[in-house]
């Protein structure tokens, strides 16, 4: 069964003889698709154009592959010019269908929670499931903060969005599978990883790191691009410290609106 189709057939209200009379194909025929036949590109081009959505995020299987050396495992899906870019239903649905992890690395993240307000308690979810769910935030009162900050023109602004940012994450304090910490590295990339799906945001000097490109990575068999950023990550977050949120960090965590 197509989930993914069935499930933006819904959110949007479309009926699948709707979908019939866009494609021009018998109703039959979208009833096929449902059960996990893929169409013609042409079919799923107008699905895609008529829900709204990516067409990878219907029909994963068909994203091109581009850039990969043949035995190297570097699998990349996609790029994006910015992060804006990047489908809302992207985000969503590599976040509900992670099973083994999630890791995020970035200095504020506030696109994260604001692009999605029940965040914390789809992270909690998942961890409940049986993912382990990491995230790693910018020390707010750390060297690289701040130098990052005066490097954006922004001075302790981004500091003040680090501690925006974290309020959103207080309910996962405590909750088994979830752990939050805060680390004071130069970052040259933000890193949303799910399973086997790597998002890469890279940053260029002076610039904010959602006017950059975005990479979506997919691991492969062998090391590759994918491997090295999540040994990155890694090495980041055994050197980052643990979020307490205690007395102190709660006067300096309070949400700025």
């Amino acid at each position: 069964m197509n989930e993914r189709l069935r499930s933006a057939l819904a959110q949007r209200g479309v009926p699948p003889e709707e979908l019939a009379t866009v494609c021009e194909v018998d109703p039959k025929t979208v009833t096929r698709w449902l059960g996990g036949r893929v169409p013609h590109a042409r079919h799923r081009w107008s699905v895609a154009h008529h829900l709204k959505v990516d067409e990878s995020l219907i029909w994963p299987e068909t994203r091109p592959v581009v850039g990969q050396a043949p035995g190297n495992g570097a699998g990349l899906v996609a790029t994006y010019p910015d992060r804006a870019s990047v489908p809302r239903e992207i985000w969503l649905s590599l976040l509900l269908e992670s099973v083994t992890q999630i890791d995020v690395l970035v200095f504020s993240g506030t696109f994260f929670a604001q692009s999605n307000p029940r965040i914390a308690t789809m992270l909690a979810q998942r961890a409940a499931a049986g993912t382990q769910v990491r995230l790693c935030f910018g020390d707010p009162q750390g060297r690289a903060v701040a130098i990052r900050g005066r490097e954006e023109g922004i001075g302790d602004a981004l500091a003040a969005k680090v501690r925006a940012s974290l309020t959103y994450y207080r309910p996962l304090l405590g909750t088994p599978g979830c752990e939050v910490r805060l680390h004071d590295t130069t970052l040259y990339n933000s890193l949303f990883r799910y399973d086997n799906d790597l998002l890469v945001n890279p940053h260029v000097w002076g610039q904010p790191a959602s006017a950059n490109p975005l990479l979506h990575l997919q691991k492969g068999s062998g090391l590759g691009w994918f491997d090295s950023y999540a040994t990155s990550f890694d090495a980041v977050w055994d050197s980052a410290r643990p979020w307490t949120d205690d007395a102190e960090g709660a006067q300096s965590y309070g949400r700025e609106d």
